[in-house]
């Protein structure tokens, strides 16, 4: 049922885009001011709510509990558990935002700094650290513990309905499969606003490189032929496709920010880092409940809620996808490695990539973020004017985004595949097929409806009912870790209580006698 309802959905928005894309994009439009007008504090509390119980059960004692068997051990070594994480987790946000973001920010800076100055400067990066932080990857790593957990220690089926068994019965039913629903739904407009992305920054790339023009045309011939690519993955299976696809991006893009970072202003780098984490840190909690009741404006609902809601959507998608990568890793483990080195690699990244444009456009009048609010899919083709081997950056870049592209796609049908039927296994390769062409056609007509507006609209809009069922999801699994937690410790209490027993004692000690070789009953 899940599988025959979400197709419709998601069919009927394909159609009444495609037929009149004109509608599509006022209905989308009026929707979307309700929604970030009622419902941005919600965002902005779920979210961060999310990192105060990933912290907790980090520094808990919940957080020795292994994700499957007590002495079962992790399926995959961690560079490549970290390289499939990163790839399917935000690879292509990071290229596409990565120098747009921070330039934008520092022309048109959050309510209450003064555009183009030193202050704007440090709060575009503050708040391009605050939005991929940790609060993204909090978002991801509460979902994807919870199909974990259930997975691997309740030998539940890999599906969303199931991270629901921590819940009284009385909860579930019949009525379970909505869940099911929303989580296909949501995944699958969260996966096409990144394959959006995506399409626009390669053909910025490729104009940059051949003069390709850039405009819906290019972009939906660049969808097809991507598409065509990460279903040729996907259909190889994990193992092969996207862990190999993995691997060599995480090698190109560690390549890339390595030359960016020694041929680039590198003592500016070094700094942004430094000055925009301690902002980052001082400023957590202001940021993470920021709204702006009473001078209106939409920047936060521009950018923060905008986020929020793109990760939520993507929370069942890379939630399934870590999960099924991750069995064997205990709670703290997991956290650890897809919460906060992630989220390390991010500060670093934007440093490299934003740092320098921010350093060109402030010392040199670059006029990079001049051009990333026109266009902000040729910011980073921009930044590779002022560095050395212009071409050969731009090429690399193009590729690193044609990669992410596969890999976000290749992941994403498989993921959707394993929500639709059931969670059972591997899905077929119909199946993979279907959503991949469904996937590519939400792109498609949310470029003609309106571009990246329309992208972002209609990913908010999406997310909003899923931040309930991840609401539930999160206190779900709380409740079931805690249960697990209370065996674990009835049954070391119970062993305790027997080792010290006198039964215990006695065979303990007629052991010892026998060693030293007096009889059972000698007193001495």
């Amino acid at each position: 049922m899940a599988l025959w309802s979400s197709l419709a959905l998601v069919g009927l928005f394909v159609i009444w885009a495609l037929a009149s894309p004109a509608s599509m994009s006022g209905a989308m439009d009026a929707m979307l001011a309700f929604s970030t007008r009622s419902f941005g504090w919600f965002y902005l509390w779920v979210v961060f709510a999310l990192v105060l119980v990933c912290f907790f059960l980090v520094f808990s004692r919940y957080g020795n509990i292994r994700l499957g068997g007590d002495d079962e051990r992790p399926a995959y070594d961690r560079k490549s558990w970290f390289s499939m994480l990163f790839a399917a987790g935000m690879g292509i946000g990071l290229m596409f935002w990565g120098v747009a973001e921070p330039v934008s920010h520092y022309l048109q800076p959050p309510p209450g700094v003064e555009p183009v100055t030193a202050a704007a400067a440090n709060a575009s990066m503050r708040y391009t650290f605050f939005h991929w932080g940790l609060h993204p990857w909090a978002i991801y790593c509460t979902f994807g513990l919870a199909v974990a957990f259930f997975q691997f220690r309740r030998q539940a089926p890999m599906t969303i309905s199931s991270t629901l068994g921590g819940l009284p019965e009385r909860w579930r039913g019949k009525w379970i499969v909505i869940v099911d629903i929303l989580a296909l739904v949501a995944t699958a407009f969260g996966i096409a606003t990144s394959l959006g992305f995506g399409a626009m920054q390669i053909n910025s790339g490729l104009a940059q490189l051949f003069g390709i023009p850039v405009g819906p045309t290019s972009q939906i011939i660049i969808i097809v032929c991507a598409t065509i690519a990460f279903l040729a993955s996907a259909l190889s299976g994990l193992d092969r496709g996207v862990k190999l696809l993995s691997n060599i991006n995480l090698v190109i893009a560690l390549a890339l920010a390595a030359v960016v970072f020694i041929v680039g202003p590198t003592a500016a780098i070094l700094d942004t880092l430094t000055t925009s984490l301690g902002g980052y840190i001082s400023e957590f909690v202001r940021m993470s409940l920021r709204l702006t009741p009473f001078t209106g404006g939409g920047w936060f609902a521009d950018w923060t809620i905008f986020y929020w809601a793109w990760w939520i959507a993507w929370a069942p998608y890379v939630g399934l996808f870590i999960a099924r990568i991750s069995r064997g890793r205990t709670i703290r483990e997991f956290l650890i490695g897809a919460m906060f080195v992630p989220a390390l690699t991010c500060f670093v990244w934007f440093a490299i990539f934003g740092g320098s444009a921010l350093h060109f456009d402030i010392f040199q009048n670059a006029g990079i973020g001049q051009a990333a609010l026109k266009e902000p899919s040729s910011a980073l083709f921009m930044l590779f004017d002022y560095l050395p081997m212009k071409a050969l950056l731009s090429g690399v870049a193009t590729l690193l985004v044609v990669v992410f592209f596969v890999t976000s796609g290749d992941s994403g049908v498989f993921v959707m595949g394993v929500i639709s039927n059931g969670g059972k296994g591997d899905p077929s390769a119909r199946l993979k097929l279907v959503w991949g062409i469904l996937i590519a056609l939400i792109a498609i007509a949310l470029l003609l409806a309106g571009g990246l507006e329309a992208v972002q609209a209609m990913t908010i809009l999406m997310a909003l009912p899923f931040t309930v069922v991840l609401v539930i999801v999160v206190s779900s699994v709380l409740r079931a870790i805690s249960q697990d937690q209370a065996e674990i410790d009835e049954t070391e209490e119970a062993l305790h209580r027997a080792l010290h027993s006198q039964e215990v004692r006695d065979i303990v000690k007629q052991h010892l006698r026998a060693r030293a070789g007096k009889a059972p009953d000698d007193p001495r």
